[in-house]
């Protein structure tokens, strides 16, 4: 994945929150930072509303800075919860259970 603007914003969105490992959670502002968008973040959520018509991305992996499924109106009913649980991420008051340690940062993880 590159940084530079090789494509559309939301595609670059997909593309990254597709490398986001099973079992691991990010967020948009981070997602925005790696494309190098600072002030990003509600853009990243604008993407991820949409990532239902692009096949094979993971969005539910893809919360709020505080580890709260924010988007989760956007899968119907508990259907977020129910994919990270699948993925053995505990939820609890529509916020992830252990946040720090499943947190997956691109910047950290691909960008070193």
């Amino acid at each position: 994945m590159k940084k530079e603007n090789s494509s559309t914003f939301f595609e670059d969105v997909y593309e990254l929150t597709k490398l986001i490992p099973k079992g691991r959670v990010s967020s948009y502002g981070a997602i925005a930072r790696a494309l190098g968008k600072a002030r990003g973040a509600r853009a990243v959520g604008w993407a991820l509303n949409n990532a239902a018509l692009v096949p094979d991305v993971p969005a539910h992996r893809v919360v709020n800075s505080k580890g709260i499924l924010s988007g989760k109106n956007h899968f119907g009913g508990n259907r977020m919860q129910e994919l990270l649980e699948a993925e053995d991420i505990a939820v609890k008051d529509d916020k992830i259970v252990d946040f720090e340690q499943l947190y997956w940062d691109p910047n950290v993880e691909l960008f070193k």
